[in-house]
């Protein structure tokens, strides 16, 4: 049954609000694709048995949510109303939680978070120190509602923007709202969300299309991927609200077809939205009419660019090309198009329904609102955090990622994905916003955010990230097709020990002139890893030229494997695992590597257990 006004939707809330307040006991459970691959999905099926083994279904109830965070952790199951957090849980911990946790009142102890050191559990989840130094005023809602239960995302609050925005805003109210907010997209560029819905709006076109831009293909990000799955209603409020704001009456979700969950979880959000009058004709009983399709993308870094996507959408080759014009006046077939990101998007609702003056109370004078990064690489913590704007990067890795594992030292942080840079360890206090990233020669990006340690080559990584985008260049503009695998044949040679030092002088030469000339920002960011590193990790470069070493002993063509023949114990363990042979040696008796047969693969450094093995 549609809902015919937003006097409607109001009671509908109250309605479902009144519901979440009995304490009923919830058990909220993680099943976002992270969790699955660690079988959160099997632990739900065990849950539902066990319950109605016990016949507590009706007294209970059993959510399947979307991602909570703490990827590390996983499978995830919290308890409310007493918010207990239980962490990497198995099939076999099930019946224990319900018996002790459920029926008793009990906790399980072996099943919280322990802190480093031995200073004890904790047994509340905002208390975990992951959570405690976070914000997550547009995350947060994961681990409360299931993504296919439209009932849930209105019970807190959802779609009241959409209805206070259809009956109290005009669509010059609404983008006045959003500009002032100073919410900058969350895609990359971070250009200024109301100004581009500003241009959109005064252009003139009877029909104009919305995008939803969700081909994240940073490797490590998964953000929007984590939002579509677990609150895919946040995203379809704030496309309808675009919308209404800019005049259009269709919209596009563009997300990858590697993310199955997410666009399951959207068409059945789609289908829930329309039955409700929230979607589709004549929105909330108004003349306003906006429906969504979802556009499948093959997996093209460089259809994550605007006008790349809108060719790929339009059936073409996912190519960018040159601008003006803008998307904003020119876009999906010739027509005014409004793009944001999957994140972008999910502010929208926020910034409407509780009014830019509080939304601008987060942040820092030109970043304003929160940001989610994907928290991977050498952290203790691994997972997606949502922090206010200007908060330190020595606050995310220690405070909230737990520090560096294994005692390490923290050598760098790569934000901004392949088109970022990496932050050296003298700027781990500096504040995480747009400006601040650029001065230090990295960017936002989506939220990409790779912990480097000790242990972690410069020189590697760099090459790492320029193969990456240069294999992922669609070939269109000379600066990047060329200049990329220049620019790679040149790091090949470095880490290598086959450089001069005239090189790295070309190499930085290119670098600068491709960020110049490349036609889309995919060219125009490429060699930001290269200058940053450059600009802060020059020594290593030189290193592996002058001194043909790898001072991280990571770069397989200037390190050695040897063995400590007074370390060594001869047990043969080495010997056994080396896939070359190339371990010679009797048992009791010191082993030796054959340098022609040996390939560096580490497997006997890795499994010595008397440090015998040495990488020099």
């Amino acid at each position: 049954m549609k809902i015919k006004n937003a006097e409607g939707l109001r009671r509908l809330y109250k309605q479902y609000a009144a519901n979440l307040s009995q304490q009923q006991k919830v058990v909220s459970l993680c099943t976002g694709t992270g969790c699955r691959g660690s079988n959160a999905l099997e632990v739900l099926s065990t849950f539902r048995e066990e319950l109605r083994k016990r016949e507590l279904e009706k007294e209970v109830i059993l959510k399947e949510t979307g991602c909570h965070g703490f990827c590390e952790r996983g499978p995830l199951v919290v308890i409310r109303p007493e918010n207990i957090f239980y962490q990497q849980v198995a099939v076999k911990d099930i019946p224990e939680i319900i018996d002790r946790t459920i029926v008793k009142g009990e906790v399980v102890e072996s099943l919280l978070f322990e802190m480093p050191g031995g200073k004890g559990r904790i047994i509340k989840e905002d208390d975990v120190p992951f959570y405690k130094g976070q914000k997550r005023i547009v995350f947060g809602q994961n681990g409360y509602i299931d993504p296919k239960s439209i009932e849930d995302y209105i019970a807190r609050g959802g779609y009241l923007a959409l209805a206070k925005a259809l009956a109290e805003l005009s669509p010059e109210d609404v983008i006045e709202e959003v500009e002032r907010s100073g919410l900058r997209g969350r895609g990359g560029g971070g250009f200024l969300t109301g100004r581009k819905w500003r241009f959109c709006r005064n252009t003139q076109g009877a029909l104009k299309f919305v995008i939803c831009n969700a081909d994240e293909g940073d490797p490590g990000a998964y953000m929007d991927r984590s939002l579509l799955e677990g609150n895919p209603h946040s995203v379809i409020e704030g496309m309808v609200i675009g919308a209404y704001a800019v005049g259009a009456n269709q919209g596009y979700v563009y997300v990858r077809a590697e993310y199955p969950l997410a666009i399951e979880n959207l068409l059945v959000a789609f289908d829930s939205a329309r039955k409700l009058g929230l979607l589709g004709e004549d929105i909330l009983g108004t003349v306003f009419s906006f429906d969504i399709k979802i556009s499948k993308g093959a997996g093209a870094f460089v259809c994550g660019e605007e006008t790349a996507l809108i060719a790929s959408i339009e059936g073409k080759r996912g190519m960018p090309r040159s601008r003006p014009p803008f998307p904003a006046t020119s876009g999906l077939w010739g027509k005014p198009t409004l793009i944001n990101n999957v994140e972008t998007w999910a502010n929208i609702p926020l910034i409407i329904g509780k009014g830019s003056d509080s939304y601008v109370k987060t942040g820092t004078e030109n970043s304003k609102g929160t940001k989610i990064f994907s928290l991977v690489g050498k952290i203790m913590n691994t997972g997606l955090v949502e922090v206010p704007m200007g908060i330190t990067l020595r606050e995310i890795i220690y405070d909230i990622g737990g520090g560096i594992p294994e005692g390490k030292r923290f050598k760098a942080v790569q934000t901004g994905g392949p088109s970022g840079g990496c932050i050296p360890e003298s700027l781990i206090d500096l504040p995480v916003d747009f400006d601040q990233l650029s001065k230090a020669g990295s960017m936002m990006g989506s939220g990409g955010m790779i912990v480097l340690d000790e242990d972690t080559c410069a020189v590697d990584l760099t090459r790492f990230f320029i193969e990456f985008t240069a294999s992922e260049s669609c070939g269109k503009c000379v600066p990047c097709r060329v200049g990329l695998q220049q620019m790679l044949a040149i790091l090949d040679k470095i880490t290598q020990g086959k450089a001069v030092m005239e090189d790295l002088n070309f190499l930085e030469y290119l670098a600068k002139s491709i960020a110049k000339t490349a036609l889309c920002g995919l060219g125009q960011t490429a060699p930001n890893p290269v200058l940053s590193t450059l600009r802060y990790f020059r020594d290593e470069y030189e290193a592996h030229i002058k001194d043909k070493k790898c001072p991280a002993k990571v770069c397989k063509d200037l390190i050695t494997y040897s063995i400590d023949e007074e370390a060594c114990r001869g047990c043969l363990v080495c010997k056994k695992l080396c896939p070359q042979e190339a371990i010679t040696g009797e048992r009791k008796q010191p082993h030796r590597i054959n340098q022609d047969k040996c390939i560096k693969c580490g497997i006997c450094l890795e499994n010595c257990k008397f440090g015998a093995v040495k990488v020099e």
